[in-house]
């Protein structure tokens, strides 16, 4: 018995690895953000890869979730007091119904595009935990800070990162 215990425990390593190859790939910070495809509220399309040269920042978000409607004020004030040239916020409807996000948009007065996701595959693309979460990504579509947890969006720290993305 004592020869087959080292045995069994390198076959079940093995077993492990292997599976864990076959997990999708998700968002890493410092690699290329995933890409995605999806329309906002009013009907636009928005892809990831006709923002290149821009900052964009990707909040993951829900209606019936305490911390993500506590940041979004703070969200709006950045969105409004960043440069939107070089800047988007883009907030992705996550495991919601599109009319309580229109609610919430129309109650905080968002002028930011909120973009549903369906199937939740742009979530799984960027390995969402839970919400709200938060990814910026760089002027060359690079990942470069992902946040979990609600943040005040509009602290002089918060403006500082945008702008150093913004001026690199």
């Amino acid at each position: 018995m004592k020869i087959r215990a080292p045995w069994i425990v390198v076959l079940a390593a093995a077993l492990i690895v292997a599976g864990c190859e076959d997990l999708p790939k998700v968002a890493t910070v410092g690699e290329p953000a995933p890409g995605f495809s999806l329309v906002d509220r009013q009907g636009k399309t928005w892809k990831l890869s006709e923002l290149r040269g821009q900052v964009v920042f990707i909040n993951f978000w829900a209606s019936w979730c305490p911390p993500c409607r506590e940041e979004m004020p703070s969200m709006q004030r950045l969105y409004g007091a960043v440069p939107g040239e070089s800047f988007k916020m883009l907030s992705i409807l996550y495991k919601d119904e599109p009319a309580a996000g229109d609610k919430l948009t129309e109650a905080f007065k968002l002028t930011f595009p909120v973009l549903i996701d369906p199937g939740d595959k742009t979530a799984q693309a960027y390995g969402l935990t839970g919400v709200p979460e938060t990814f910026i990504v760089d002027k060359a579509g690079v990942l470069r800070e992902k946040y979990i947890g609600p943040r005040v969006w509009d602290s002089p720290q918060a403006r500082e990162l945008m702008m150093k993305y913004i001026n690199q």
